[in-house]
């Protein structure tokens, strides 16, 4: 399901997890907001009652561009095309916790960057950033954490 405001876009897509028991569907919610334009969030899960909660991870909206034609990112996140078909991308995610891989539709991501690009266009983030409300939030930090 897409959300579409002035300042942000999201949609919820279907990745399978891969690994050494048999793959899984989990559902993320990938999140772009104006206020932050040079980044995505991709939320997995949701708040339960059983105290679990979301993961969000938080990385570059070029990283997922350039993922949506060759392999790309260096360290926790890397995304790409796989061999195997022209459709499927991968995403791994690396913590110290662990790491997972996903396989995921390429056609579901480009449409989701495409949506990003109707609230930001690429090349245009800096214009979209409020320097102003950067500048409040930089003269309410007059306190010395140091006590000097």
């Amino acid at each position: 399901m897409d959300h579409r405001s002035s300042s942000g876009y999201s949609c919820t897509l279907t990745l399978q997890l891969i690994g050494p028991r048999p793959p899984a569907e989990l559902s993320a919610t990938f999140s772009y907001d104006a206020r932050d334009p040079y980044a995505v969030r991709i939320t997995f899960g949701s708040a339960h009652a059983s105290g679990q909660g979301a993961v969000t991870w938080l990385f570059g909206r070029d990283l997922l561009r350039a993922g949506l034609d060759r392999p790309t990112g260096d360290g926790d996140v890397r995304v790409g095309p796989t061999e195997a078909s022209s459709d499927v991308l991968f995403l791994q995610l690396r913590a110290p916790s662990g790491e997972a891989l996903m396989e995921f539709s390429r056609a579901a991501l480009a449409a989701f960057v495409r949506g990003t690009e109707t609230v930001v266009p690429f090349g245009a983030e800096g214009a979209s950033i409020d320097l102003d409300e950067l500048a409040v939030l930089l003269c309410e930090g007059d306190t010395d954490p140091f006590g000097r």
